[in-house]
C-alpha cells in the first residue's frame, strides 16, 4: 500500500469516527476509484502514489465540471456540494506551483526546445507537462504556454 493510500485510509477512518459526512463520502468515492485501478491492473498490482494523484486530479476535474453543469441547471446547492468535495480532494494533491514558478519552467523548457511560435505548442507542452505533473492545472499550463508562444511572433 502506497503512502498516499495509507493516508487516505487513515483519513477515511477518522472521518467515520468524527461523523464528517462530506469528507467520508468523498473519501469512500476516492477509495473505490483506487480499488478499481488496482483491479484493472491485476489483483497483485499495487497502485503508486503517482497513480493515485492522477485519480485525485481526474476526480477534481469531474467534480468541477459537474458543479458547472449543476449551476447552469439552477441546482446551486448541488453545485456547492461538488465544490466542497473538490476542497476535500485538493488536500491530497502536492502544493501547487506559483505563477512565477510556472513561467520559469516554461522558459527553461523553451530554452531546451527553441519554439518558433504557436505552431510549436505540442512540442513545448510535451516538455513542460512532465515537469509540472500534479503540481498545476493542465488548462492553466496550456494557456500560459499559448501566451508565451504568442509573444514569440
Amino acid at each position: 500500500m502506497s503512502d498516499l493510500e495509507k493516508k487516505i485510509q487513515s483519513d477515511l477512518v477518522e472521518s467515520m469516527k468524527t461523523r464528517d459526512e462530506l469528507r467520508l463520502s468523498t473519501l469512500r468515492m476516492l477509495k473505490a476509484e483506487i480499488q478499481k485501478a488496482k483491479t484493472a491492473k491485476g489483483s497483485s498490482h499495487e497502485v503508486s502514489d503517482e497513480d493515485i494523484l492522477g485519480l485525485v486530479q481526474r476526480s477534481i476535474k469531474q467534480r468541477r465540471e459537474a458543479a458547472d453543469q449543476y449551476l447552469a441547471g439552477g441546482a446551486r446547492d448541488r453545485s456547492e456540494r461538488e465544490l466542497q468535495e473538490v476542497e476535500v480532494l485538493n488536500q491530497y494533491l502536492p502544493v501547487q506551483l506559483s505563477t512565477e514558478e510556472i513561467d520559469s519552467i516554461i522558459s527553461k523548457a523553451a530554452d531546451a526546445v527553441h519554439p518558433q511560435g504557436p505552431k510549436d505548442m505540442g512540442m513545448l507542452m510535451g516538455k513542460v507537462m512532465p515537469m509540472v505533473k500534479g503540481k498545476a492545472d493542465g488548462n492553466m499550463i496550456r494557456q500560459k504556454v499559448s501566451d508565451f508562444l504568442q509573444k514569440l511572433q
